[in-house]
């Protein structure tokens, strides 16, 4: 009796792709965040090579 109810219930799970939605929105939201952190990281260097830029202009006139 309980081979006959386990193997139901494997067949059952096997079979079950409910989940897989909410498992592919989670891989695509990952994905969006990971690519928007190297984005930001690229925008933080540059925006401090420009600061970088400016501080030794300024620094240099006011010499």
């Amino acid at each position: 009796m309980w081979g006959i109810e386990l193997s139901q219930f494997l067949k059952k799970l096997l079979f079950d792709d409910s989940g897989a939605t909410a498992i592919e929105y989670g891989l695509i939201a990952s994905l969006i965040v990971i690519a928007s952190i190297g984005a930001f990281d690229a925008v933080a260097n540059e925006n401090t090579g420009i600061w970088a830029v400016v501080s030794n202009k300024v620094g240099s006139n006011l010499n």
